[in-house]
This record gives C-alpha cells, sequence and structure tokens, in this order.
C-alpha cells in the first residue's frame, strides 16, 4: 500500500480488530537503529493508523524539519 493510502484511512471506519495493538509489538533489543525501524513498520502494517488497547490512533507527523525516521525513531524506543 502506497504511502497516501497508508496516511488517509479514515479511522472513523477502521475495525479495531484490523489494526494492530502496538502493545504487541516486539522488537529485539540487539537489533540496529534502521532494523528495528524497519521490524516496527513490518509488525505495525500502517504507522499512519494503529491500536494501543482498544483506542484507534491515528498518527500525523508535521512538516517542522524532523524527519520520519526521528518520529519513527522517537515511537520504536518507546514502545
Amino acid at each position: 500500500m502506497s504511502l497516501e493510502k497508508l496516511q488517509s484511512v479514515d479511522i472513523r471506519t477502521v475495525k479495531p480488530e484490523d489494526v494492530v495493538d502496538i502493545q504487541q509489538i516486539k522488537i529485539d533489543d540487539g537489533l540496529s537503529q534502521q532494523e528495528k525501524q524497519r521490524e516496527f513498520i513490518r509488525q505495525v502494517k500502517n504507522p499512519y493508523c494503529f491500536r494501543v488497547g482498544k483506542i484507534i490512533v491515528k498518527a500525523s507527523y508535521s512538516g517542522n524539519g524532523v524527519s520520519l525516521n526521528e518520529r519513527f525513531e522517537e515511537l520504536v524506543m518507546s514502545v
């Protein structure tokens, strides 16, 4: 799926069972930062729409000079 399609998901129409609960994501601490990012994206499937428990989250990223990779890194490090 393209980034545009991933970003444009309408969370009002998303079924909770169709999105990944990030509390269930497990990432090996021994991986490099880049490998952790890849593994997170592989497991979450859509980094713009996911679940935290019963709550569906729609993430967006501002154009303030912080790269998408930096935001993913922050997200991965918080899991």
